[in-house]
């Protein structure tokens, strides 16, 4: 009876693509997501998945596939976050927050024109359960280009993000650092628009990093802790959209969010209620 249970689901293919694609976004948002924390971006990710809504429904108006048009914004998105915080005159959460809202509003504007709202449901709010094989090999290609990407550049990553006045006295330069992640987190923000919508992508970045960052500081172990937390979140999502008929994207995130509100009370030596105890006693 268990078995069925755990197994019916997955006996469809929209279902098995569903789960694939969610936890190839999982893991690719909380690696990066580690980085977005130690940074104190998280602003970053929101704003990136709100700001690619000009560049889809642009590309919608011309007959051109949605991802392109993502993609294109996203990137600009990135660059332009870069180029405006890039000499200290402006602060980087500022620029994020001009880009964010500009660009936001001109995406309403545009989506003002298009007769019909129904064709862009799903890059508002997600639909993972209508990912394509297409769909699918696009996020595998961009989750391996970010694995790779932090792989190579680790050393570059972690020095930037802990000591950027240290990395520059050894060579290296923060500001293209921070160009790179960016363009990467506009990468993998545009890949989770398909699975969770521009709505919820942020959580994906933000939230397991936050989880895994309340039960070490070691940075290797944070990211895969944030990792495995994405993935269980995605299989027990799809579960609770299967079985409670609910939004498949928000009943991701909704998980993601019970599993940083658990580990918060009750975390082995960091958690709210185990200081409080301690505290009394």
């Amino acid at each position: 009876m268990i078995m069925t249970w755990l197994i019916e689901p997955f006996t469809f293919a929209f279902m098995q693509r569903g789960l694939a694609a969610g936890l190839l976004v999982g893991i690719g948002c909380a690696v990066l997501g580690t980085f977005v924390v130690l940074r104190g971006m998280a602003f970053v990710g929101d704003a990136l998945a709100h700001t690619v809504l000009p560049g889809v429904v642009i590309a919608f108006l011309l007959g051109v596939n949605l991802f392109i048009g993502a993609l294109v914004a996203g990137v600009l998105t990135a660059i332009g976050i870069g180029w405006f915080s890039k000499e200290g005159h402006v602060e980087e959460d500022t620029a994020i927050g001009v880009m964010f809202s500009g660009l936001f509003a001109l995406g309403i504007a545009l989506l003002s024109r298009v007769q019909s709202y129904r064709d862009l449901t799903h890059i508002l709010f997600g639909n993972i359960l209508g990912v394509s094989s297409l769909d699918l090999w696009i996020t595998a290609g961009v989750t391996v280009l970010v694995l790779l990407a932090v792989w190579a550049f680790f050393k570059e990553l972690v020095a930037t993000s802990f000591d950027p006045g240290h990395a520059t006295v050894i060579g290296l330069s923060p500001g293209l650092v921070r160009y790179g992640l960016l363009i990467l987190l506009a990468l993998v923000v545009v890949s989770g628009i398909q699975t969770v919508g521009v709505v919820m992508v942020a959580a994906l970045l933000v939230t397991p990093a936050a989880t895994a960052s309340l039960l070490t500081r070691r940075l290797p172990q944070m990211m895969g802790l944030s990792a495995l937390l994405s993935a269980l979140a995605a299989l027990v999502g799809l579960y609770a959209s299967y079985y409670a008929n609910v939004a498949s994207g928000a009943a991701i995130v909704l998980t993601l969010t019970g599993f940083f509100v658990l580990i918060f009370l009750f975390a082995p030596g960091h958690g709210l209620l185990r200081r409080r105890r301690e505290g009394k006693a």
